[in-house]
């Protein structure tokens, strides 16, 4: 197996489990699940869908970019939605983000994800 090295970011939200921000694995690097934590407070950014989205975007980009990535190089992700009546929200921030060719991509709806957030996101970027 190729070694592993495990990406840290103080632009991200510190791990609040047993797990990486990121691991690279050759090439590649799985990115952990990202929710809205204010990386500083690490309190939730609020209440607001579009605001916690924003925040799991711009965590998700902090991890990538301390990987030595960039949303470009994100290959898979996938979106965990506590309410799916907010997938067009979703798209529309994403497209603030991404351009094409967009990465592949999951939205799945959920019961609950940690800390009472709306929206959570990982993924696989490619370097």
């Amino acid at each position: 197996m190729a070694e592993k090295t495990i990406i840290v970011t103080d632009k991200a939200p510190a791990a609040i489990g047993t797990y990486s921000q990121a691991v690279k694995v050759g090439s590649t690097v799985y990115l952990s699940g990202q929710i809205p934590l204010d990386p500083a407070t690490m309190a939730l950014v609020g209440d607001d869908f579009e605001a916690q989205t924003v925040q799991v975007f711009e965590n998700l980009k902090a991890v990538c970019e301390a990987a030595g990535g960039s949303f470009n190089d994100i290959a898979k992700l996938n979106i965990f939605l506590t309410d799916l009546s907010n997938f067009a929200k979703v798209n529309e921030i994403m497209g603030r983000y991404f351009s094409e060719p967009y990465p592949a991509r999951a939205a799945i709806g959920v019961k609950e994800l940690p800390r009472g957030s709306q929206v959570e996101m990982d993924g696989v970027m490619e370097l």
